[in-house]
């Protein structure tokens, strides 16, 4: 009969060793999460560094485009012993210009002052249309309905030419003036004869006629 060979005894480590051993895995795995944690904070957050070294420029305010102008439409106002032409202006399309930009300001003209302009009148007759206007090398063309030679005494009828006179040059205080009824040249205005010369002018006027 065989001697049986007998079992070695197993070695367990020391308790010291198994608490050292998972006190490191604590650490290391508290270690990782700080990284990642870290490294996640800092992926986050814009990096530290002089000012040459980070150029911050701020966004530009947006602001908004204007979608009206200005043009003066020419009022008369009673300073009690006579009238006299005052600009007035108002709003029109910005993208209005030249011809277009005329037409808008006549319009205003003949329908007349508003609320806002309650100290200044018009002595052009309601009904007066706009039936063309041209801007010319010769100057600015202006045809009006027969309703603008009806109504009113020597004063009306000066009033009347010089606002449009004025506000038909409100672009170019220079320029001449054509004025037509229905087509035909206005050489007389009005019951009291008051002689249109053709091309007429804001100097023209204010050295021809009274108010």
């Amino acid at each position: 009969m065989q001697d049986q060979p007998i079992p070695k005894p197993r070695r367990t480590p020391p308790t010291g060793l198994l608490v050292g051993l998972s006190t490191l895995l604590v650490i290391t795995a508290g270690a990782t999460a700080w990284w990642t944690w870290r490294s996640f904070n800092l992926s986050q957050t814009p990096p530290i560094g002089t000012p040459e070294e980070q150029v911050i420029t701020p966004a530009s305010p947006k602001v908004a485009a204007p979608i009206e102008q200005s043009i003066d439409v020419y009022w008369l106002r009673d300073t009690g012993t006579r009238l006299e032409v005052v600009p007035a202006p108002v709003a029109i399309a910005k993208a209005l210009k030249g011809e277009d930009a005329l037409e808008a300001a006549f319009a205003q003209l003949l329908a007349g002052p508003n609320g806002e302009a309650a100290t200044v009148v018009s002595t052009i007759p309601a009904g007066t249309q706009l039936l063309d206007l041209k801007v010319a090398p010769d100057g600015v063309h202006i045809d009006l309905s027969p309703e603008f030679t009806t109504g009113g005494g020597s004063s009306s009828m000066s009033g009347r030419l010089a606002q449009v006179i004025y506000t038909a040059t409100t672009l170019d205080p220079s320029a001449n003036v054509w004025i037509t009824i229905a087509g035909k040249p206005l050489d007389v205005l009005g019951g009291e004869g008051i002689i249109v010369d053709q091309p007429m002018t804001r100097a023209a006027f204010e050295e021809n006629y009274d108010l």
